[in-house]
C-alpha cells in the first residue's frame, strides 16, 4: 500500500470508530447517563447530522486551499470531538461534542478521495478509495470490538480518550506521508453546487442514503438485537462486532475490486438486493444465534461494499466540484444513518422487539434500490443514443 493511502486510511479508522462504536457501548452510555437506549440513539444521530452540517460547510470555507492543510485541519477538530466526548459529564455534553465530533467526517472523506483517485495506479481509482476507506472497515473489526471490551471492563469513556490519541497519530501521518498538491480550482459557492443540477447526482444520493439508511434501521441496535433476540450475553459482543467488522473488511475490499471490473453502478445495485435478503433474513430468524450472526456478516459486508463505488461514482458526476461531490457521499450515507437510527428505533419504542428494526430497514433499502435501477436505465439509454 502507499504510505499516502496508508495515511488516509489511518484517519478514516480513527473516523470509524468515533461513529460506530456508539453502538457497540450504547447499553452502558444508556445506563451511566441515565437514559433510554433510543435515547442514546440519539447520539448516533447527533454524529451523523455533524456529518452532514460539516460536509458542505467547511468544504465551503477550505476552498481554494491545498488538500493536505485541509486534512490536517479536519484531523484537529477530529482530536477535539474525541476527546470532549471522553469527559463529557452528561446528556446534553455528549449530544454536543458527538456533532463536534462528526463535523470533519465528510469533508475528510471528500478530500482523501481527490488524493486518493489522484495517486492511485492506471485503472485503479475504485480500489485505491476502498484501501482508503478500509481504514474505517478495520476499525470495526478491532477498534469498535475492544472499545466495545474496554467499556464493559472500565468506562464507555475509555474509547473516545483513545481516539482522541489516535487523532495525534493520523495528524502526524497526514503531514509526513501526503505528498503535496495544489489547490482544486476555486469555481466559486455557486460552482460547488452546480453539479446539483443534474439528476445523476442526487440518483446516486438517494441510493447512498436510502440504501445504507436500511442497514442502520438494524444495525444501530444490533447489540439490543443480539442480546435479546439472539440470547448471546454481553460479554460475547466483543467477539461479535469483529465479526460484524470482518464482514466490512471483505465487502469494502471485494466491492472496491468489482466496481474496477463490473462498473460502479451494477455492483451498488446487486449488493442492495442482497442487503434486502440480509435483512429479511435478520427478522425471520432473529431468534437463532447462528443465522444472525451469519446475516450480521453478509448485512455488514454488504454495507461497506457499496462504499467505494459510491463514492467514486458521485466523484466522477461531480467535476469541477469534485471535492464537494466527494463530500455528499458522505453526508448521504449518514443522512441514512440518522434516518436509520430513527426508523429502527421507532419499533422498540412501540414495544415491538429488536427484530423489526430490521424489516423497517428493508423498506428503506428498496427506496435506495429504485433510485440506482433508475439510474443504471438513464446510463444504459444515454449509452445507445451515443
Amino acid at each position: 500500500m502507499k504510505k499516502s493511502l496508508l495515511a488516509l486510511a489511518s484517519g478514516t479508522l480513527g473516523l470509524g470508530i468515533a461513529e460506530f462504536v456508539m453502538m457497540g457501548v450504547l447499553p452502558n452510555v444508556a445506563q451511566d447517563l441515565g437514559i433510554s437506549i433510543p435515547q442514546a440513539g440519539h447520539f448516533i444521530s447527533a454524529y451523523a447530522i455533524g456529518v452532514c452540517v460539516g460536509a458542505p460547510l467547511i468544504t465551503l470555507i477550505s476552498r481554494g486551499r491545498p488538500l493536505k492543510q485541509i486534512l490536517l485541519g479536519l484531523a484537529m477538530i477530529y482530536i477535539i470531538g474525541n476527546l470532549f466526548a471522553a469527559l463529557s459529564p452528561n446528556y446534553w455534553t455528549l449530544l454536543v461534542m458527538r456533532f463536534v465530533s462528526g463535523l470533519p467526517h465528510g469533508a475528510f472523506f471528500g478530500a482523501g478521495s481527490i488524493v486518493a483517485e489522484k495517486v492511485a495506479d492506471k485503472g485503479k481509482a475504485s480500489q485505491a478509495v476502498s484501501l482508503m476507506v478500509a481504514g474505517m472497515t478495520i476499525a470495526n473489526l478491532f477498534g469498535v470490538p475492544f472499545g466495545t471490551m474496554f467499556s464493559n471492563l472500565f468506562s464507555w469513556r475509555v474509547p473516545f480518550m483513545f481516539n482522541a490519541a489516535w487523532g495525534a497519530l493520523v495528524y502526524f501521518l497526514l503531514w509526513k506521508w501526503i505528498p503535496k498538491m495544489p489547490a482544486l480550482p476555486d469555481n466559486g459557492m455557486k460552482g460547488q453546487f452546480r453539479f446539483l443540477g443534474k439528476l445523476a447526482p442526487w440518483l446516486i444520493i438517494f441510493t447512498t442514503m436510502f440504501g445504507n439508511g436500511g442497514i442502520f434501521c438494524w444495525f444501530s441496535y444490533v447489540t439490543p438485537q443480539m442480546i435479546h433476540e439472539a440470547g448471546f450475553s454481553p460479554a460475547n459482543m466483543t467477539l461479535i462486532m469483529m465479526f460484524a467488522g470482518l464482514g466490512m473488511t471483505i465487502g469494502n475490499l471485494v466491492g472496491g475490486k468489482c466496481g474496477d471490473l463490473y462498473g460502479l453502478a451494477p455492483v451498488i445495485k446487486f449488493t442492495q438486493v442482497i442487503m434486502i435478503l440480509a435483512l429479511l433474513g435478520t427478522y425471520f430468524f432473529a431468534n437463532n444465534p447462528v443465522l444472525s450472526v451469519l446475516l450480521m456478516f453478509i448485512g455488514t459486508a454488504a454495507l461497506f461494499a457499496v462504499s467505494p463505488p459510491q463514492q467514486l461514482l458521485l466523484l466522477q458526476n461531480s467535476r469541477g466540484s469534485e471535492m464537494m461531490g466527494a463530500a455528499c457521499v458522505q453526508i448521504a450515507f449518514n443522512l441514512g444513518n440518522a434516518l436509520g437510527a430513527y426508523i429502527g428505533g421507532l419499533p422498540i419504542d412501540a414495544g415491538m422487539g429488536y427484530r423489526y428494526p430490521a424489516l423497517m430497514g428493508v423498506f428503506v433499502v428498496i427506496v435506495g434500490l429504485i433510485s440506482v435501477s433508475i439510474y443504471v436505465k438513464r446510463e444504459k439509454m444515454m449509452g445507445r443514443a451515443a
